[in-house]
Order: C-alpha cells, then structure tokens, then sequence
C-alpha cells in the first residue's frame, strides 16, 4: 500500500473509484519474452480492476533464465571442434540434440 494513507480510508476511496483489489495465493509467476524468462519465486501478486481493466502487480524474488536450450559455450565448442559458424553450430545441435552427436555431424557433412 502507500505509506502515509490509512489503508482504510485508501479502501473507501477505492471503491468509490470503481477498483476492486484481490490478492491472488500464487506459487510461482513466470514472464516470458522472446529472448528470456523472468521466474519470479514467492509472490506477492495483487489483481487490481478499474474499470472492468485487470491489472497485475507482483513482487518477489527474480531470477532470469535464457530461453536458448544450449548455452553458449556449449554452441561454441561445437562451432570450434568442427570448424563451422557459430549459427551453423547452433542449428545442428539444436537437430542433433546433443554435443557428441552435433560435432561428429558437422564433421562427417565436411568429408
């Protein structure tokens, strides 16, 4: 809430507004881009509707996470290992599934 407001006055005037304010039990919430996931562990998540609007307010303990399947060092020791680009080596350990299997791929595509 904001300090310095008797929440109950904060309440009322809320109301009088049109805000309905709900708080949600949640575990876990997770944000998703298209580049990375934000995981946010023990919540605090508040609904708060104004005006038929639903919005979200959530604090917690943040943690980032790549939504890349292969970490970069792992794509640059198949790129060094067969001699091929970065993307390259990106793209078949991606099909392959595994290191081992990518580079002896990429190796055996080279013959």
């Amino acid at each position: 809430m904001i300090p310095g407001i008797n929440p109950k006055q904060l309440k009322q005037a809320m109301k009088q507004l049109g805000m309905k304010q709900e708080e949600i039990d949640a575990k876990e919430v997770i944000i998703r881009t298209s580049e990375k996931q934000l995981v946010i562990k023990n919540p605090s998540v508040v609904r708060i509707n104004m005006m038929g609007q639903d919005s979200f307010q959530v604090t917690g303990e943040v943690n980032e996470e790549s939504l890349e399947k292969w970490k970069k060092e792992d794509i640059e020791i198949v790129s060094k290992q067969a001699g091929v680009s970065y993307e390259k080596a990106r793209n078949v350990l991606e099909k392959e599934g595994d290191i081992a299997g990518a580079i002896l791929a990429l190796q055996q595509d080279k013959t």
